[in-house]
């Protein structure tokens, strides 16, 4: 992580492309570029418009004001739980670890959540009574990226979340496998396999190049230690947006032991709106994807509405 990218500069000269072949670029401070050495090498070289370049170069149309596009699209902030913790879900808790990620995604819906406010940090012993008070069965790890934390804060936090009475369920929602997949360790999984609860993992994977040989070692690992394997995707326009692209997508994860399960529509979080797809464009994708792909391997169109209890189809 100490070698990740910062300056959009070396960006460029890692993968050969020149300013002038893209828009106006920006060096944000807000918001800041960060991508490992490890993304960056699955990046076509001398390609402006490579799928994995465009997720992570921040642009200057990010600066532009669109109506509707705000720094809090899901209402996430101001709940007063306990530190880190977002009940928006029937049955299922949230808990913001850690503001700390591998990579800073351009679309991330959370690119303005005041993280010093509203994350675990140093209140593990507070979080935990807070959740022991809530009848929810299902804890689920969020972020920034919950495998940021080191292994040993993550056997304490396992420890004090399974002895709460009600959970049957951890969920872990990463993307630190497939950017960064050396933090799938030994020490990891033998944390995860000492967990008297099923586990999921559900990674995020929007196209099929971000899959090399070295990801598909790490999710076969986090099989064999009996983690259930998901994949939640974003519908981004110039990225993935097809429905070629989205079938590749679905073939490759299951490949490596993933299921595709939501396709989402992008939250309108102030800085994205040019990865914007509207709902007819994405609803023929689907219909190409369910006339070409078996039903398991078609992923659920779905949206986050604030204040809905689940993600709501878009159909």
């Amino acid at each position: 992580m100490r070698q990740a990218i910062s300056t959009v500069d070396e960006l460029l000269a890692l993968v050969a492309v020149d300013r002038r072949d893209l828009p106006r670029l920006e060096e944000p401070s807000a918001f800041p570029l960060r991508v490992p050495l490890s993304f960056v090498q699955r990046m076509r070289i001398a390609t402006p418009d490579d799928p994995l370049l465009l997720q992570v170069l921040p642009l200057g149309v990010e600066t532009n004001a669109v109506d509707g596009f705000v720094a809090d699209p899901l209402r996430e902030t101001g709940g007063d739980l306990g530190p880190g913790i977002i009940s928006k879900y029937r049955g299922r808790t949230l808990l913001i670890t850690t503001g700390a990620c591998p990579v800073h995604c351009r679309y991330c819906f959370r690119r303005h959540f005041p993280y010093s406010e509203s994350a675990l940090r140093g209140a593990m012993d507070a979080s935990l009574a807070a959740l022991a008070t809530l009848d929810h069965d299902e804890i689920i790890l969020s972020g920034g990226d919950p495998l940021s934390l080191s292994n040993s804060r993550l056997e304490r936090l396992f420890e004090g979340l399974c002895r709460l009475p009600r959970l049957r369920r951890l969920r872990i929602h990463t993307r630190f496998p497939i950017i960064v997949p050396q933090r799938v360790d030994q020490a990891l999984l033998e944390l995860l396999c000492r967990l008297p609860v099923p586990l999921t993992i559900v990674t995020h994977v929007n196209h099929a190049q971000e899959i090399d040989a070295s990801v598909a070692g790490g999710m076969r690992d986090l099989r064999d230690a009996g983690a259930t394997l998901l994949n939640q995707g974003v519908l981004l326009a110039g990225i993935n947006a097809m429905a070629s692209t989205q079938a590749e997508l679905a073939e490759a994860l299951f490949d490596i032991g993933i299921v595709p399960y939501y396709l989402h529509q992008l939250d309108p979080v102030a800085g994205a709106a040019h990865f914007r797809v509207d709902d007819d464009q994405a609803q023929t994708i689907m219909a190409e994807l369910r006339a070409s792909l078996p039903g398991y391997l078609v992923p659920r169109l779905v949206r986050e509405i604030p204040g809905e209890t689940a993600k709501t189809a878009v159909a």
